[in-house]
């Protein structure tokens, strides 16, 4: 009787026609009670707020051939689209593992799977790196096939308290998992004028980066905050002044994109990681076993391609693809963040 005359909680006003930030778009955020408007959103092209769309997911499908019985990998869990659909061909009888260092989206993707009907009995979630897929295959066993999305995703990316877009505000983050290492902001005071120039140029060939480097330590000196995405971009915008008005604002924009790349591949040591994912592969394929992974940049799909390529002149691989599979038109055209997105595949001997 004691909350009989609770009156039930209201939903997040906001002004204006439509929401525009992310904790306004209510609907996008509960997709399940909200099918029709979170369909329109998708249908314009857009991905709804707080979820993500899994790409490629046929090519991927028409690679694999799973089978009932089979065990698979996906190591890269995040909103569980590319999970959901393999373990709809494990039935009966196989199991998927799936992983994610992200201790803030898998619970609320294992929840999803399981309100779905796919619960421990056939996907089963662990908190962990992709770069130890070592030590699971002392529980699981090789694996007839596995699967990397190298992409963040879009629930990281439209979350401002996660600070991965340049066009929301939000603390300067970009870690992937917020429970360990250091956020970019704090990162940011402890390297020198040398060393964040030379990464720029080096996860994502920054053309300006003297010059970014120079006015972020600069202004780190003068006690300038670069606390926030809003304060880095700031930042950018002025070292890059100096350029003509006409083509100021696009590079601006561009350099600021490639900077925020840059800054999280590093604080989150992505090369490294995927380097010791790539050489531990082998390891626990069974013999037969398929690999798949997707890149969204550059580095990315230089480090596979040259993994696959070295370990099938050894004779570890039987199989590799000769050209990367991209999106179709159609699908990029119904998701335009698949634009970027390369597949490629290995087969084990």
């Amino acid at each position: 009787m004691e909350n009989q005359d609770a009156k039930p909680q209201r939903r997040i006003r906001y002004s204006g026609t439509h929401p525009k930030t992310f904790n306004e778009k209510y609907k996008e955020l509960q997709p399940e009670k909200y099918v029709e408007d979170v369909e329109k959103v998708m249908q314009q092209g857009r991905t709804p707020a707080g979820m993500h769309r899994s790409i490629c997911v046929r090519e991927i499908l028409d690679f694999f051939q799973i089978v009932p019985g089979q065990i698979g990998l996906d190591a890269t869990l995040g909103y569980g689209g590319h999970s959901l659909e393999m373990a709809k061909c494990l039935t009966p009888g196989g199991k998927l593992f799936a992983i994610d260092a992200d201790p803030i989206e898998l619970p609320k993707t294992k929840k999803r799977l399981e309100s779905l009907g796919f619960g421990e009995e056939i996907i089963q979630t662990r908190k962990m790196n992709f770069s130890e897929i070592d030590q699971l295959i002392y529980e699981t066993g090789p694996f007839n096939f596995i699967l990397a999305d190298l992409g963040v995703s879009s629930m990281q990316i439209d979350n401002p308290d996660r600070g991965f877009s340049l066009k929301l505000d939000g603390p300067l983050d970009l870690r992937l998992n917020p429970k360990t290492g250091k956020p970019a902001s704090d990162f940011l005071k402890t390297i020198s004028k040398g060393e964040l120039e030379s990464i720029l140029v080096q996860n994502s060939d920054e053309p300006y980066a003297a010059e970014i480097s120079t006015t972020i330590l600069e202004r780190l000196a003068k006690r300038i905050p670069i606390a926030t995405t809003t304060h880095l971009k700031e930042a950018i915008k002025e070292a890059l002044d100096f350029l003509p008005a006409a083509e100021r604002q696009e590079t601006v924009k561009k350099s600021a994109q490639r900077c925020f790349q840059a800054l999280r591949i590093e604080v989150n040591n992505e090369f490294g990681v995927l380097e010791k994912f790539l050489e531990k592969i082998p390891n626990v394929l069974a013999p037969n076993g398929k690999v798949a992974i997707l890149t969204f940049h550059s580095g990315e799909d230089r480090r596979v391609k040259k993994s696959f390529q070295s370990l099938c002149r050894l004779g570890i691989y039987s199989e590799i693809l000769s050209e990367p599979i991209r999106p179709s038109v159609e699908e990029i055209n119904a998701n335009p963040r698949a634009k970027s997105a390369k597949l490629r595949w290995a087969i084990k001997s």
